[in-house]
């Protein structure tokens, strides 16, 4: 984990995780983000809601099955709020999309939430979620 802020503000931490497409792993990626909103001062329900949210997000965008590559995480705090986006990339023409279900119970998990390709690269799709504690 890196403590290092981003470029544009060097006082807000940000961390970027690496890890295989695949189900199994999505744990380090549940674990990474519990850590940063217990340390923001989230409650324990907002820290359940958070891992609930990123579960439903990375298992969207990596499928039940994995894929070949990377998933790679990036989250921001800042303040009393935590930014996570995810992207992995060879989709192989299979575009990771929000069920009409998913996407209602990230509404009351998250405060924002979003899906879908990268700007300028339709073979790397990703989600960004929002969510502040209180």
């Amino acid at each position: 984990m890196s403590d290092g802020g981003s470029p544009a503000d060097p006082k807000v931490p940000e961390v970027h995780l690496g890890v295989p497409a695949t189900p199994e792993f999505v744990r380090l990626a549940r674990v990474t983000a519990t850590g940063l909103a217990s340390r923001a001062g989230f409650s324990i329900d907002e820290v359940e809601d958070l891992r609930l949210a990123i579960d439903e997000l990375c298992f969207t965008l990596i499928g039940a099955k994995g894929r070949p590559g990377q998933l790679a995480l990036r989250y921001r705090l800042d303040g009393s709020a935590l930014e996570v986006v995810g992207a992995v990339n060879g989709t192989e023409g299979v575009v990771p999309h929000l069920s009409e279900w998913s996407d209602k119970i990230l509404d009351a998990l998250v405060d924002e939430h979003e899906m879908g390709p990268s700007q300028g690269d339709d073979d790397t799709h990703r989600f960004r979620m929002l969510k502040r504690a209180g």
